[in-house]
């Protein structure tokens, strides 16, 4: 009897720590998340597939963001997906700063990124492609405003919401926009184009050209909005007035080329929707031979616009700070990735009449006058990218050192 019971005490005790290890080793598989998508594996966005981005920035500046969303600990995929290659901002600003913000609010969220070079079908492929990988989240700035329409529904399927990133598209299905004041953009560029051709005193109905921006892109529609609503009352005549297909500087300088060779010198002043295309622009009036240099606007803050600026070729640029954008649009794809909403500022209407939760930013006018106090202040460029050796004196002139 002593020995059977001895067998039974021991066997107890045997039972006993294996429901302890299994319950350990519960414990720790539940306090553990896993993902199937991790930065490191995903693949180049270049060939027109997504990838992901990476960043090594801390967690300071969210732990300091009180309306910064936590981190959940989540291992969401968020898609981040740009327009084209041509504009100088989405490669230098907004896809390192929406990068480093996610990285900072979601350290187990990866970031799968593509462009679309200009292509609305391309974007379509890209946009499914992230779909199929099992993205949370699309944060989409379209090629085609309209087309992108098509993306919006594919992802509403699949219960993924789609942020539309600087440009408007027309769905009533988008979860929020974000972006600038786009009428008040062009206001600033007329308005600024309309004075300093005053105050180079020139003549009242002085010829203007107008470069306008991609007919595919809302936000050109309503920069060019902006821009008449200046304009058309200022007495200022339009030579002639074009709207640049996807927003490409060749395009820009061919048209400008064929406009000096119509109108030459009476050619006074140009407005010109980007600074990209202002440069094409720029380039167009130098081989025609138009001295001095007529008045011309531009937009982004891009680094050869503030250069061109500073050495007299181009006016004054509209400057959007990407930052605060890029921030806040990572932060939104967070929020809803965690199966937050948000409350937005505005409400925006699409072409076709819906209403959109919306964040509208402030832009801002940049001469010559002001480069030290916008985007130097802001950190957008260091004082060694601006003031190479071509522009040390023009710096100098204007006290940025």
């Amino acid at each position: 009897m002593k020995s059977s019971t001895k067998v039974v005490a021991a066997l107890s005790a045997i039972v006993l720590s294996l429901g302890m290890i299994t319950a350990c080793s519960n414990a720790a598989d539940s306090g553990s998340s896993s993902s199937s998508e991790s930065p490191s594996s995903a693949s180049s966005s270049d060939a027109g597939s997504a990838d992901a981005g990476s960043s090594d920035a801390g967690s300071s500046d969210a732990a300091t963001d009180s309306s910064a969303p936590a981190d959940s600990g989540s291992a969401a995929s968020i898609g981040l997906l740009l327009p084209d290659n041509v504009t100088e901002r989405y490669a230098s600003a907004d896809k390192p700063y929406f990068e480093e913000r996610v990285s900072q609010l979601c350290a187990g969220c990866s970031v799968l990124y593509a462009n679309a070079d200009g292509d609305a079908a391309k974007q379509q492929q890209q946009a499914e492609s992230m779909l199929t990988q099992g993205v949370k989240v699309l944060v989409l700035d379209p090629f085609d405003g309209e087309a992108a329409a098509a993306i919006v529904a594919q992802a509403k399927q699949q219960n993924v919401p789609v942020i539309s990133y600087d440009r408007l598209i027309n769905s009533a299905d988008i979860s929020y926009y974000i972006s600038f004041d786009n009428e008040k953009v062009g206001e600033l560029q007329a308005t600024a184009l309309v004075q300093r051709m005053k105050d180079l005193g020139l003549p009242a109905d002085a010829g203007i050209l107008m470069v306008n921006g991609s007919p595919t892109d809302n936000n050109a529609s309503q920069f060019k909005k902006g821009a008449h609503s200046v304009i058309d009352g200022s007495g200022l005549t339009v030579l002639a007035e074009y709207d640049t297909p996807g927003w490409e500087p060749p395009k820009a300088q061919d048209w400008v080329s064929g406009q000096v060779t119509k109108f030459g010198d009476k050619i006074q002043g140009v407005y010109d929707a980007n600074d990209d295309t202002a440069g094409g622009a720029i380039a167009a009036l130098k081989a025609g031979g138009i001295t001095p240099l007529p008045p011309v606007t531009g937009q982004d803050a891009a680094l050869s616009g503030i250069q061109r600026i500073l050495a007299g070729d181009q006016y004054m640029t509209v400057y959007k700070a990407f930052k605060p954008e890029a921030y806040k649009a990572a932060e939104l794809a967070v929020s809803l990735a965690n199966g937050e909403s948000p409350k937005a500022d505005a409400q925006v209407k699409t072409a076709g009449g819906a209403s959109i939760p919306s964040f509208l930013l402030v832009p801002v006018a940049v001469t010559a006058e002001n480069i030290k106090d916008t985007v130097i202040a802001d950190g957008l460029y260091t004082v060694d990218q601006v003031c190479t050796a071509a522009y040390k004196d023009a710096c100098a002139k204007y006290g940025i050192k």
